[in-house]
């Protein structure tokens, strides 16, 4: 047993108190479709199926998969799918994501999530390191951040102890919340060539973010770009706010 949750990378939340504070932190709204990766034992399906419209609950653990209709029998807005959530088709009309999803898959299901066109937020229990990475809590920022920031608002809900968890991992967990923005920060036919700018960008050819721009755009135009956007030229690419990002876009994309 033990074995076959390692494998699968399966922690399951056992604090009432954490499965309160991820469902509020997902805004849930009463005609809301939820779906959520890794339903486990079904502790934070059931309370997510008491908040919402329709919880579509994706477990790949045969095992666990079985058990979960005579565990949720008394949440008829629950379907259950055994399978890979990463396999499955994103819904057509608006949805939300929430889980308590495997540290190790964490790279593959948040790449998925920014991915769906129907997709309104993701709220996920992931590692604290992941988290932090991804919301600049390094003072440091990443190229999946930068490149949805027109899009999505990233954000951290909170830190979760490890106690929280059976088996305990070896880290503690924080709610990332993941959000799309009612509009984008930019028009939407400019957010392919915003993504190819930042890619570009994070190629770090050059040294520095403005030495790397300054190899497509002329210097005097980088220098001036960054001069508005009060940023020095020579900034390491990592340390560049989004906001900053898509401020320099406009002006040079």
């Amino acid at each position: 047993m033990a074995r076959r949750r390692s494998t699968l990378s399966q922690n399951f939340l056992h604090d009432p108190a954490v499965v309160h504070r991820l469902v509020h932190a997902s805004r849930l709204r009463p005609d809301d479709l939820v779906v959520e990766p890794g339903a486990g034992e079904g502790v934070l399906t059931r309370a997510l199926a008491r908040r919402c419209r329709q919880v579509v609950a994706y477990e790949i653990d045969p095992r666990l998969a079985a058990a979960l209709p005579r565990r949720l029998r008394n949440e008829p807005n629950v379907r259950t799918v055994t399978g890979d959530f990463l396999r499955a088709r994103p819904p057509r009309e608006p949805f939300a994501v929430v889980g308590n999803i495997p540290y190790a898959r964490t790279s593959d299901i948040v790449p998925w999530c920014l991915g769906a066109p129907a997709m309104t937020s993701a709220t996920l229990l992931t590692q604290l390191e992941y988290a932090r990475k991804r919301t600049g809590g390094y003072g440091r920022w990443s190229l999946v951040t930068v490149g949805s920031w027109p899009e999505f608002a990233w954000r951290v809900e909170g830190r979760v102890p490890r106690e929280s968890f059976t088996p305990v991992p070896r880290t503690d967990s924080a709610v990332l919340r993941i959000a799309r923005r009612p509009a984008p920060l930019l028009p939407r036919p400019a957010l392919p060539a915003y993504r190819e700018f930042v890619a570009h960008g994070f190629t770090g050819v050059g040294g520095s973010l403005g030495a790397t721009l300054a190899r497509r755009h002329r210097t005097r135009r980088v220098r001036d770009a960054f001069a508005a956007a009060g940023l020095e030229p020579g900034t390491p690419v990592g340390l560049v706010p989004p906001d900053t990002w898509v401020e320099l876009f406009r002006r040079l994309g």
